[in-house]
């Protein structure tokens, strides 16, 4: 059984060949919902067009749920594939490059601020934007799929066909090069 989402796999498959139940894909959602919403949220930085997204993808789950083969990847690789791939539909539709933002993320998790505090978390959360907009979009898609969506590397590394190991160290250069890009903005972790 998946510690994650209480599904276990060969659950996901027991009726794959027939037309997905209305209670597997309730069960589906409600495991993966949220997950997957952050990440999209996470790559796109808007709430409305992130639940816009988020519907495609579950709305692709239902439509190709007869096409999910637990042999070639596990469910939840399946799952994000389809995500990372709505994510890039949608940036397609826009015909521009959005900027990476954790700042949807950041305020679904942070606590009410006095406007002194959101003043100093806007230019903090400005100098880490404009950091990650120096990463390539691999480097960001990895770093969401991380942070955002909970993956872990070998869940990534399978999604994008690398190795785990290979993950990792894009993980490693990806925060040293935010860690030197931030200093030299003059920002300074405060512990």
């Amino acid at each position: 059984m998946s510690t994650k989402t209480g599904i276990h796999p060969n659950q996901l498959s027991e009726s794959h060949d027939e037309c997905m139940a209305a209670e597997k894909f309730a069960e589906i959602y409600d495991a993966y919902y949220k997950r997957v919403y952050k990440y999209i949220c996470y790559r796109i930085d808007n709430h409305y067009a992130a639940e816009e997204v988020c519907s495609h993808v579950f709305e692709a789950v239902i439509a190709k749920y007869n096409r999910f083969s637990p042999e070639k990847a596990s469910f939840e690789v399946w799952l994000f594939a389809i995500a990372r791939n709505a994510v890039t539909d949608y940036f397609r539709s826009q015909k521009k490059r959005a900027a990476f933002s954790l700042s949807s993320i950041l305020n679904l998790a942070l606590p009410k601020s006095s406007p002194e505090d959101i003043v100093i978390r806007d230019d903090r959360h400005a100098a880490l934007f404009r950091a990650l907009a120096k990463l390539s979009d691999k480097e960001r898609n990895i770093i969401g799929m991380k942070y955002a969506a909970g993956l872990k590397n070998a869940e990534i590394a399978e999604l994008l066909g690398v190795s785990g190991s290979n993950i990792g160290v894009v993980l490693y250069r990806c925060l040293k090069k935010l860690q030197k890009e931030l200093e030299k903005g003059g920002f300074r972790h405060e512990e």
